[in-house]
């Protein structure tokens, strides 16, 4: 095989994959309604169907990519392709397992498409992945409305299978097998951070039902924040740490991380609850619910491309600072003219500025990330970026979930709003905590015009 075929064949498996994992994370929001009538689901769980996946996902990221390096990226990669083949708690499960295969899949794409491009082509390819990524997170809750509303809501757990079966055989025998060091796996590290994680998630989603000092709520909360005090004192000692706390002694690399767990955490919480109000209070249907958050999901696609050109012209931390104070006003804006008669209409402007501002959040984080840490640190540095990401949105859902079932619920649709408007007023709070720590961000040290290619890429890639 020719190393133009071979390039080709790499570029649309990876891409292909990527789409997979990517649709998988937002193409459940429009089908929550239909599966809480279906289960007889609480508030709780179906914060898990969704969290289920995002905290195995963000958990096992930085490992994925561990176990590509040691144990050959072809293997792993179709290991994960593999895992993404009627009860609440069976979904869930389900959904877990599709967070392992993101976690493997994810990070691998990038690897092997960068080892199969020629560097003169590396841009223009990677581009392309990336494009095909944020596509998935546009339409994602488009197709999810699309499939529940044509079929039923267990075929969107369907969708990916054809396109897995595919890719499957035809990863094995096209990808060429490679490997990077041979890095020792943080088994400790893993442990500690996923138990202490499931403790405290566990611990918020159950607090307003079952009593915030209960034995079911307290306990795993304070098991959770010692554990996850254990696992930043193993990291601190250990050899060849999951997450490399030194890197945190620079203030940029803080400061953005800081302002991406707050940014998703407000992100992926508001919209969990805005998806479903547009069904359970609207009366929309679900495929006429996706199509109302295109104004908001599908900005990116367009606007995305512009501010990572404009990223290397100004720099990052201008548009970070604008992008996440277009997100709070977005934010704020659907949380005031909520009610359970407001029109579509009144809604749009503010989908658009969340959009906007969501679009100049994704192209210069990268930059800023990336410039904030040595050269032979950037690799995990991205990894580390992403899987606290990922957190973010666990936690928004957690916590956000919590705050609509103190001051609301599914009674009434006046009882959805009051829940609904509280908590995504908190969301875009924690947003504009976001703005102000990008404002507090130093300037970079690396032009990102000397940043690699395939580091800058990935983060508009992981439009999520």
């Amino acid at each position: 095989m020719s190393a133009r075929s071979r390039t080709l064949w790499t570029f649309g498996i990876t891409s292909a994959a990527l789409f997979m994992a990517s649709l998988d994370n937002l193409v459940v929001t429009t089908a929550l309604p239909s599966i809480r009538a279906h289960l007889h689901a609480s508030l709780a769980g179906l914060q898990w169907t969704v969290n289920a996946y995002t905290l195995t996902f963000a958990v096992l990221l930085l490992t994925g990519a561990t176990l590509g390096e040691r144990y050959g990226r072809r293997r792993l990669f179709t290991f994960g392709l593999g895992l993404f083949a009627p009860s609440i708690g069976w979904l869930v499960a389900a959904r877990a397992a599709q967070g392992v295969g993101a976690a493997v899949l994810v990070p691998l794409t990038l690897t092997l498409l960068s080892a199969a491009v020629s560097p003169e082509r590396r841009g223009l390819a990677l581009g392309a992945w990336g494009a095909v990524g944020g596509l998935a997170i546009a339409i994602g809750p488009l197709v999810g409305g699309a499939v529940v509303e044509g079929a039923s809501w267990q075929w969107i757990f369907w969708l990916n299978v054809p396109i897995g079966l595919v890719l499957l055989p035809t990863a094995w025998f096209r990808l060429t097998e490679s490997r990077g060091s041979a890095a020792k796996l943080d088994v400790p590290g893993l442990v500690l951070a996923s138990l202490g994680l499931l403790g405290i998630v566990l611990g918020v989603v159950r607090g307003n039902d079952h009593g915030w000092t209960s034995a079911t709520v307290l306990p795993p909360i304070a098991v959770g924040a010692l554990l996850l005090a254990a696992f930043i004192g193993w990291e601190l000692r250990a050899r060849e740490p999951m997450l490399p706390l030194h890197l945190f002694r620079s203030r940029g690399f803080t400061l953005t991380n800081i302002a991406s767990l707050l940014m998703f955490f407000g992100m992926f919480g508001s919209i969990f609850l805005l998806a479903q109000f547009l069904q359970v209070v609207q009366h929309y249907s679900p495929l006429q619910a996706g199509l109302r958050t295109l104004p908001w999901t599908a900005m990116p696609v367009f606007i995305a491309p512009v501010a990572g050109s404009l990223s290397d012209r100004i720099g990052g931390r201008p548009l970070l600072a604008v992008g996440l104070g277009l997100q709070a006003i977005g934010l704020g804006w659907l949380a005031a003219v909520a009610s359970p008669t407001v029109a579509y209409a009144a809604m749009v402007p503010a989908f658009v500025i969340s959009g906007v501002g969501m679009s100049l959040f994704f192209a210069p984080v990268a930059n800023m990330v990336l410039g904030s840490v040595r050269r032979d640190q950037e690799g995990i540095a991205s990894g580390a970026n992403n899987a606290i990401r990922e957190l973010g949105g666990v936690f928004g859902i957690a916590v956000l979930g919590a705050v609509f079932s103190a001051n609301g619920g599914y009674a009434t649709g006046a009882s959805f709003v009051s829940g609904m408007s509280s908590a995504v007023w908190v969301g875009g709070a924690a947003v504009a905590v976001a703005a102000a720590a990008a404002l507090a961000l130093p300037r970079l040290h690396k032009s990102p015009r000397d940043l690699p290619t395939s580091q800058l890429v990935p983060e508009l890639a992981q439009l999520r």
